[in-house]
């Protein structure tokens, strides 16, 4: 069973949402899937690329979209939950939104979790939990040479979120702040004094999301533990999914 995303093709970003595996691409192609594994639809979206408009569509339970990525693409790929959109694709959502549209053509709001990506000779990405975080996600490489890890959280840190940082509605839980959306001080969003690697350390908050989620960035100078290299890969993005 095959379905035609909501949102148009995209300028350098071509969309196809599918149920099963099977379509036939280029080998010179970075093919990028994105699956859901969660028991709810999301809405991923995918911006701050320099060479395309930015996007989003809506998966159910166990469907998926795969995407082939331009030379030399860098940026964001982060799921919504709670959406509703109407027939042209305006709507909002209870976490990740990029504004009321369903193609995001900017970054979504905090708390979101989110996979980042510089593609090149050598690929860089990693998870991020920096503006806290709203859905499970892996990032899983294929066929690569060199590091290449696993890298993300697929613990549900809502469920171990401090009641301080509760995002809810209707007295649910639906996402994770981050301390800096919290409290804002400088220390916490590693600005002023404290934006430098140097001064800008691990906080109780950072040290309890990198426990709960270890390949995944915590603070805003995690670099160490949690950005990987890659070279020749493709990569499945995985909400919900299995480190």
């Amino acid at each position: 069973m095959a379905f035609t995303p909501i949102a148009p093709v995209l300028r350098s970003l071509f969309i196809i949402i599918i149920m099963a595996s099977g379509l036939a691409l280029s080998e010179s192609a970075k093919i990028f899937t994105v699956v859901n594994y969660c028991k709810e639809t999301i809405w991923p979206a995918i911006t701050n690329g320099e060479n395309f408009t930015g996007g989003g569509f809506a998966l159910k339970q166990g469907e998926s979209a795969v995407y082939t990525a331009p030379p030399g693409w860098h940026g964001r790929i982060w799921g919504r939950t709670g959406c509703n959109f109407d027939k042209n694709g305006n709507g909002k959502c209870e976490t990740g939104s990029c504004g009321t549209l369903l193609n995001c053509t900017s970054p979504g709001s905090p708390p979101t979790s989110i996979a980042e990506f510089t593609l090149g000779v050598t690929d860089f990405y990693d998870v991020s939990l920096v503006d806290g975080f709203n859905l499970p996600i892996v990032v899983n490489p294929s066929n690569g040479k060199g590091n290449c890890s696993t890298v993300g959280c697929d613990g549900d840190l809502r469920l171990n979120c401090p009641p301080e940082l509760q995002a809810k509605d209707d007295g649910k839980v639906i996402a994770c702040r981050s301390a800096c959306d919290v409290f804002d001080t400088d220390e916490y969003c590693c600005r002023g004094m404290f934006g430098n690697p140097v001064t800008c350390l691990p906080t109780n908050y950072s040290r309890s999301f990198k426990q709960f989620c270890p390949a995944a960035y915590s603070f805003a100078y995690d670099d160490p533990t949690s950005i990987v290299t890659c070279t020749g890969a493709d990569y499945t993005v995985s909400f919900c999914g299995s480190r």
